[in-house]
């Protein structure tokens, strides 16, 4: 199984995880979900698989989140998940998929578990060293 990214090209932490997942050897399938979208079950498995709920994988900030009224807690999972797939952009990101696990990779070190090959070490872009 090879590793996949549900990546947003314009997110920085996005970006750093596929650079870490390059860099440690790998060439992920990288999914787009902002042009792709997503589907009901590909978004439970992804949750299940993560362990979280609609709510923890909600994307608060740079989100309509707010405007739609999903911040309440009063909103149930299920109307989150149907928010989700109208606005796909309301799904934290990225979240990685691996032979090791699935996780929300936030901040951006979360993908080190996933990774088949240790990095030596990386740089972010914002000049941020890890390891």
């Amino acid at each position: 199984m090879s590793i996949v990214i549900h990546h947003n090209p314009d997110c920085g932490t996005s970006r750093n995880v596929l650079e870490m997942i390059k860099q440690s050897g790998e060439e992920p399938i990288v999914i787009e979900y902002l042009k792709e979208g997503w589907t009901r079950p590909q978004l439970q498995a992804l949750f299940a698989a993560a362990d979280l709920t609609p709510r923890q994988a909600l994307r608060t900030s740079k989100s309509p989140a707010e405007e739609l009224g999903l911040l309440d807690e009063s909103v149930s999972n299920e109307a989150l998940l149907d928010a989700m797939l109208e606005h796909p952009v309301l799904v934290n990101r990225p979240i990685v998929c691996s032979p090791k696990g699935v996780k929300l990779c936030r901040p951006s070190e979360e993908v080190l578990p996933l990774l088949a090959n240790e990095l030596s070490e990386f740089v972010k872009e914002d000049g941020e060293r890890v390891k």
